[in-house]
């Protein structure tokens, strides 16, 4: 369907858009209207190539046959399926087919899969299942929770508490007990950092700082992203997570990975907890669980923490918890789909293949106008832009624009582009990327 006639546009004026000026997007509308493999297209037929993956998620591409195909299948055998009290077979392929590729392998014990219906919904499952285990082991005082500066964790309650990004979090009420670690960007000894930067590992002792402060039996879990997406990439420095691991395991407290964005091939591991070979004891996930076609998330819990709550009369529910759409047939269904498709094409590491001719093509935009600083890592990357006086954001918000007409989708961030194509992409796609992102660099003033 084509809206390039205005008079066959729908009226903009009923949906409330998320996270988007909609004032000023109505007024001068960007639309998709169909997608196939690396191209989105736009209203007036324009093809448009995907730099991120939809939002982080379309790993394996847009218009994946099998994906539909399994989807519509499923929708004419089993639509709906309540969870309360009742399965489905499928749900429980997925959980042992996700197991079996479940971060930090085997010897990690990750392998007990909850059902949500998005990033947000894991995290705030991740953090109540936290709260949970440090009660049922008797440690019932720790109901603290430590989230990181500049952090995203989704828009929760729970995750706008623990997340650190001021403007999730400055209109909204949070809960209460929540602190921070500081985040780890520090341009001015990492700039231009090629993968993990030489230095910061000593913030990770930020939680030691915290545990003094309020005391260890307090704190149930400490929650950060690996590499921090949608503040703009923040790649954690050199031994930062294996530090944190450390501090966590000696006072008690649970440390939880949030893999909304990094899960699924995004590094060129199937996990970070793969990457960095730290293994924390929960994961959140989603995104890439389904290639972005059905809404869905699964956080993996580790035995330790799934067993501490197997306890009491078999009769007892175990985990006062869940949502209607847990383990949705249909968005099952897409998901094993999609695992199908990420072993038949080695979708899981092929970003490891790609990240040294993305890492050098990112990096050439190194003296460009107002780059100030570039971070790769797998197949992600973050341009910095220096910010007009006055006018924070308004100069990436340009770019963007810009790189739409002629072409090319990226995301930013305030005056941060970030880059994430899907796992598909070949070399031709990384030049067409970066060549159209340079020419809007020059023209962006």
């Amino acid at each position: 369907m084509s809206y390039a006639n205005l008079s066959n546009r729908p009226s903009l004026d009923h949906y409330w858009m998320p996270f988007t000026a909609n004032r000023q997007f109505k007024a001068a509308p960007r639309m998709l209207v169909s997608a196939e493999g690396m191209h989105y297209v736009s209203d007036d037929g324009r093809p448009v190539l995907d730099g991120t993956a939809g939002l982080w998620c379309v790993n394996a591409g847009h218009g994946r046959r099998q994906i539909t195909d399994a989807v519509a299948r499923q929708l004419a055998t089993l639509d709906y399926a309540p969870s309360f009290q009742m399965g489905h077979p499928l749900a429980f392929d997925f959980a042992e087919r996700l197991a079996r590729i479940a971060p930090g392998g085997a010897a990690a014990g990750l392998d007990r899969v909850f059902f949500t219906g998005s990033g947000s919904e894991s995290v705030d499952t991740a953090l109540k299942i936290a709260i949970a285990y440090q009660r049922a082991i008797g440690q019932g005082t720790r109901t603290r929770f430590i989230g990181r500066e500049r952090g995203y964790h989704g828009v929760g309650f729970g995750g706008i508490s623990v997340g650190g990004i001021v403007n999730n979090r400055r209109v909204f009420p949070q809960l209460p007990g929540v602190d921070h670690l500081r985040h780890t960007h520090d341009p001015a000894r990492n700039a231009f950092a090629k993968g993990l930067p030489e230095h910061g590992a000593e913030l990770a002792d930020d939680l030691e700082r915290l545990v003094a402060l309020h005391g260890a039996e307090t704190i149930a879990a400490v929650i950060v992203e690996p590499v921090a997406g949608s503040t703009g990439v923040l790649v954690p420095p050199k031994g930062y997570l294996e530090r944190l691991r450390e501090i966590a395991t000696r006072h008690g407290i649970l440390l939880i990975f949030d893999e909304v964005i990094t899960g699924f091939g995004r590094l060129g591991a199937p996990f970070a907890v793969d990457y960095f070979g730290v293994v924390p004891d929960l994961v959140t996930t989603a995104k890439g669980l389904t290639n972005g076609v059905i809404p869905m998330g699964a956080v993996f819990v580790s035995r330790k923490v799934h067993d501490a709550l197997m306890t009491g009369p078999e009769a007892a529910i175990e985990l006062f918890h869940g949502y209607t759409y847990s383990g949705h047939p249909v968005a099952c269904a897409a998901g094993i789909a999609t695992l199908e498709i990420y072993e038949e094409e080695g979708l899981l590491t092929r970003a490891a293949e790609l990240a040294g001719a993305w890492q050098d093509a990112i990096h050439a935009l190194k003296g460009l106008p107002h780059v100030i600083d570039i971070r790769t890592i797998g197949l992600v990357a973050g341009i910095e832009l220096e910010s007009r006086p006055g006018a924070a954001g308004a100069r990436a918000y340009n770019a963007f624009i810009d790189c739409f007409q002629n072409g090319v989708l990226i995301r930013v961030t305030g005056d941060i582009i970030a880059l994430s194509p899907p796992l598909i992409a070949e070399p031709s796609h990384i030049d067409e990327i970066v060549t159209r992102l340079t020419a809007a660099l020059r023209r962006v003033h």
